[in-house]
């Protein structure tokens, strides 16, 4: 019923034209506005799709189909607003993977199919096929009517739609989007990417957001370092600065492994922020130590009395299957639902979740893995 209500209603709201997304709401439903009530957020991690994933998914028409949600749709499609880093570029044929990432648009219709509501732009590879994949990127979006942030054909299109606006439930989420870099290539003349190097305009961004009324704003930073399991000083401090502007969570990904998580008590407002370093790979291709999985991390907000809070928040691990342990495809296999593996997924699975856990459980504060 989520999909179906979210989903109505950003289809009423958005057209496939340069308005796609207004900045004042990307979903919404009939909840009166002061009635009690909560709202589940899911955030998962990198969805990349690397030369061995457009080779398995390659039908012999020359289509591609893609299976490898189909283990986890169930928990996304749970989740009343599910957010997923988009780290590929839709600029049609030929596709290719690293290092410069052209997926198949097929790709994003098994995204949006598997219920994810919302996709982040704003990653290193975004720029990756240049002007016409980071707009033609943009325009499949919009014909899906995925709502999403980070990247913008110009500058009157970010105006018009940042922050990005989600009301579910009555409770309103704004949305913010960085990156570190595009990998050193330029952002394409006249296109937008949100960059994380300009405080100042993250700080004007920030009070955009504020004046729009939401009851929880939500920073979605790619940073850190590629394959460390611990944040660095400078995830730690752009963390904390966030916080200080008035935001309250941040939610972190790029490294590929997964980083810890905690739980903070605010010593301004007495409220808790959540903040997530890295959720690490949703699906891929990387065969690093640490990078064959992720995290799903649960976030959820109450809403009592008028008064929107933090209610309670969670992770799940996931760990991807590939041709080398089953022979045909890849697999997302949630840590809670591992029926049907075979004895190489289960090995490789096994160990992947026993260090992830043992990582997780020395590291987060005041989170852990759900039930």
């Amino acid at each position: 019923m989520k999909k179906i209500l979210f989903m109505f209603v950003v289809a009423a709201m958005f057209s496939c034209n340069s308005k796609s997304q207004e900045a004042t709401s990307a979903g919404t439903d009939e909840q009166p506005k002061d009635s009690d009530s909560k709202v589940t957020l899911l955030f998962i991690g990198d969805m990349m799709q690397h030369d061995g994933q457009i080779k398995a998914a390659r039908q012999a028409d020359g289509t591609y189909a893609y299976h490898c949600f189909d283990k986890v749709k169930p928990i996304i499609e749970s989740a009343d607003v599910a957010i997923a880093n988009l780290e590929v570029t839709h600029a049609g044929p030929p596709h290719k993977g690293y290092p410069r990432f052209c997926a198949p648009d097929e790709y994003l219709y098994a995204i949006h199919n598997a219920g994810v509501d919302v996709l982040l732009t704003a990653n290193n590879h975004c720029c990756d096929t240049g002007k016409k994949g980071l707009e033609r990127t943009i325009d499949l979006l919009d014909s899906l009517k995925i709502p999403h942030l980070g990247t913008y054909k110009n500058a009157a299109e970010r105006d018009r739609t940042y922050p990005l606006m989600v009301e579910k439930n009555g409770i309103k989420i704004a949305l913010l989007n960085y990156t570190y870099g595009t990998n050193g290539i330029p952002t394409p003349q006249g296109n937008i990417v949100n960059l994380d190097n300009d405080r100042e305009q993250i700080k004007k961004d920030i009070a955009k957001a504020k004046s729009m009324n939401p009851d929880v704003i939500i920073a979605n930073m790619h940073w850190g370092i590629e394959y460390v399991l611990l944040p660095n000083s400078q995830q730690k401090e752009f963390a904390q600065w966030l916080l200080d502007q008035g935001v309250d969570h941040v939610i972190g990904g790029h490294p590929h492994v997964i980083q810890p998580a905690e739980v903070r008590q605010n010593a301004k407002t007495g409220e808790k922020n959540l903040v997530v370093y890295s959720l690490g790979n949703y699906v891929s291709n990387m065969t690093k130590p640490n990078c064959t999985g992720g995290l799903m991390v649960k976030l959820e907000l109450e809403k009592k009395n008028g008064k929107v809070g933090y209610a309670g928040s969670s992770y799940g691990f996931v760990w991807v299957s590939r041709p080398a342990h089953n022979g045909k495809d890849f697999m997302i296999w949630p840590a809670d639902n591992t029926e049907g593996m075979n004895n190489a997924e289960k090995a490789a699975s096994a160990t992947f979740f026993s260090n992830m856990r043992a990582h997780m459980q020395k590291n987060c504060v005041g989170i852990g893995e759900w039930k």
